[in-house]
């Protein structure tokens, strides 16, 4: 972080106020993140714990290392917003390697750092010899990264070699490998910026490019340099979130990239270039991991968490530029003299001061817990932003106030790193028991185990988790949903036909499960020919336009398959008056738009899996766990396909 010093004469207030009036306005960001720990703590008696404070540093692990990264590049008045895509291709390139290539894992996890290496030196080569705009030349490689990581993968996670997951383990059972990492690379960092001659060039280039280079710095090779670093850092982040999810997603970081800038401007770099810190960016990163962890533990909307990140952060960054215009000013360049040495050390033992008597304070004001609480569980969903899910919510919700359960839902945003992180709350929140409907079943794993090892039942609902203990698992099953789609379809097109298929978002266990029991249903009518396939990623307008396209290369087709829904109202969209009567539609979910257009006649039919019903069943079990009652190891919902014919009689 940017250590400003403040105009006056040295030693002209008193050690105590001016040490804590150093803190105060010298530190916007260490101080931000002061205010939340004191406010978290009075809040949750849950927050201030050890096993929560180790949660909250491996919660801000892989936004760390990719924000170190990316403030090499800020600091020389450069973006990048390719990082999120590049940790995810290199951490599929290792996945791959490792696995299906068999090549030797040392020799892997080189190739998955020369990876990153190699989109950030071609980063740099756009922008320094190329001479396109930073934000382009990285938008341009963030779309390239994801799509290399998809083409590698086929869409589908890949199990995460043994020895690199320790990776996301603990040390001596207490101590997180992800936290020593985010040190060890918070150090480098530190150590380039302000002891070698390429982080003082990083200062010139972004205080002054021109005068830099009219100095004698080889400012096109130094920024080749800029961005190699960039991609060496979210190769590291890569590597340790799959280690984390002990497999290598090929949706994984997407957005981390915002996350990664915003903590390095919240640790006081400026986006014009010349100021930044290793320690700065750290401080940055754990803001937003408090924020996060601490609005779970307080059961805070996952729609209102967006809203209070966005506030926070945007705040945090108005306070700095108002304590800038109010007469603080920057230090050199990559100064380091003794002085500011010793100054930061006393704003970092005022720190730890405030610190210990805020620990105290909390201990004292949250010591014991009143008897009779209501019987409290988390529920983890994959996703807010489909019917489906909110449907389950809703039962969910309907069920916990009927059983006078304390109900906390939280939305992982089709983010496996951010599920894991959710559960890991729970855990240490003290729950009864968790539901959890995964983003994906193997990356949801080492969280539930964590779970486990907790002592904290765990109900899985829409969807397993694979190699972690659950109590239950209530589910319909998609694969026999996907062949009961396909067997309404093919007999109602009278066993011939072309068809095209919508499928959801790439790496799910939904799309996979739906698509594989489609398939597999298909195999009964070989008249039925599917011409054309493309994902939608289970949205309406993605549905829309992905027909759309598909609609000029087969304008002839009789049927469509979508894997949910919302890609199948898309389709019904493009296809106009043709759904219903030339071509036949049939969805997936039975949620109450679904469900209408089925009335309607424009969709013929669509598997409904009575998502409400779903939740119900979901809490109901896993307050049985809590109570140590006996609870089935699965409780199927049964699928079925809902037509124009059987609509009327049809619930949810």
């Amino acid at each position: 972080m940017a250590t400003d010093t403040l105009k006056g004469e040295p030693g002209a207030r008193g050690g105590a106020t001016a040490g804590l009036r150093r803190l105060l306005l010298d530190n916007g960001a260490l101080t931000a993140l002061i205010v939340l720990v004191i406010a978290m703590s009075a809040l949750s008696g849950d927050f201030l714990t050890a096993d929560n404070l180790l949660n909250v540093g491996v919660q801000a692990a892989v936004t760390a290392i990719l924000a170190f990264g990316v403030t090499f590049v800020i600091v020389s008045a450069g973006i990048d917003l390719s990082v999120g895509s590049v940790a995810a291709l290199s951490a599929t390139v290792l996945a791959w390697s490792a696995t299906e290539a068999g090549i030797p894992v040392a020799l892997a996890v080189l190739l998955a750092v020369a990876t990153g290496i190699a989109c950030g030196l071609v980063n740099g080569f756009l922008v320094s010899y190329g001479k396109l705009p930073p934000f382009i030349a990285t938008l341009a490689m963030l779309s390239v990264g994801r799509g290399l990581s998809l083409v590698i993968s086929q869409g589908s996670p890949i199990a995460f070699p043994d020895s690199v997951s320790h990776l996301g383990d603990t040390l001596g059972g207490w101590l997180p490998v992800p936290v020593l990492v985010m040190v060890v690379m918070g150090l480098l960092t530190a150590f380039v910026l302000g002891r070698t001659y390429i982080g003082r060039s990083m200062y010139a280039i972004g205080g002054n490019e021109e005068a830099a280079r009219l100095s004698g710095l080889r400012v096109k090779r130094q920024k080749l340099a800029v961005y190699a670093f960039s991609g060496l850092f979210a190769a590291a982040a890569g590597i340790v979130l799959a280690s984390r999810l002990s497999s290598a997603q090929p949706q994984a970081a997407q957005g981390y990239e915002l996350d990664a800038i915003a903590a390095v401007v919240i640790g006081g770099a400026s986006l014009a270039g010349g100021t930044g810190k290793a320690s700065g960016t750290l401080v940055g990163a754990l803001i937003l991991a408090v924020l996060r962890n601490g609005l779970n533990l307080l059961s805070v909307s996952a729609f209102w968490q967006q809203v209070v990140i966005g506030v926070v952060i945007a705040l945090a960054v108005l306070f700095d530029t108002l304590r800038r215009k109010a007469g603080a000013t920057a230090p050199a360049a990559g100064a380091s003299g003794g002085g500011n040495r010793g100054r930061q050390a006393l704003t970092y033992v005022i720190a730890a001061a405030v610190a210990v008597a805020v620990v105290g304070a909390t201990s004292l004001l949250h010591n014991g817990s009143p008897a009779g609480k209501a019987q409290r569980i988390g529920l983890s969903l994959s996703t807010l932003n489909n019917p489906f899910f909110v449907q389950i919510r809703a039962g969910a919700e309907e069920e916990a106030k009927k059983l006078g359960v304390d109900l906390t839902v939280t939305d992982a945003q089709n983010d496996a790193s951010q599920q894991a992180n959710q559960l890991q709350n729970f855990t240490s929140g003290s729950l009864s028991a968790v539901v959890v409907n995964p983003v994906d079943s193997d990356a949801a794993a080492p969280a539930v185990r964590g779970a486990n090892k907790a002592g904290i039942p765990v109900v899985a609902v829409d969807r397993g988790v694979n190699e972690a203990d659950t109590a239950a698992l209530v589910a319909s099953d998609n694969v026999e949903g996907g062949a009961l789609g396909a067997k309404a379809l093919a007999e109602k097109l009278g066993g011939k036909g072309t068809i095209v298929i919508l499928q959801g978002q790439a790496g799910t266990s939904a799309s996979r499960e739906r698509g594989a029991g489609f398939a597999e249903g298909l195999k009964d009518y070989p008249g039925v020919k599917v011409v054309a396939k493309q994902p939608a990623d289970f949205d309406r307008t993605k549905g829309l336009d992905v027909m759309t396209n598909l609609l000029q290369a087969h304008p002839g087709i009789d049927g469509v398959f979508a894997e949910n829904d919302e890609m199948a109202l898309g389709a019904v969209k493009a296809l106009g008056s043709k759904a219903g009567r030339s071509v036949q539609v049939v969805g997936f979910d039975g949620t109450p738009d679904g469900l209408k257009a089925v009335e309607a006649g424009t969709l013929y039919a669509s598997v409904a899996q009575q998502p409400s019903e779903l939740g119900r069943i979901a809490v109901r079990n896993a307050l049985r766990a809590a109570e140590d009652e006996k609870v089935e190891n699965t409780v199927k919902v049964p699928v079925k396909v809902v037509t124009r014919e059987n609509v009327a009689g049809f619930e949810g």
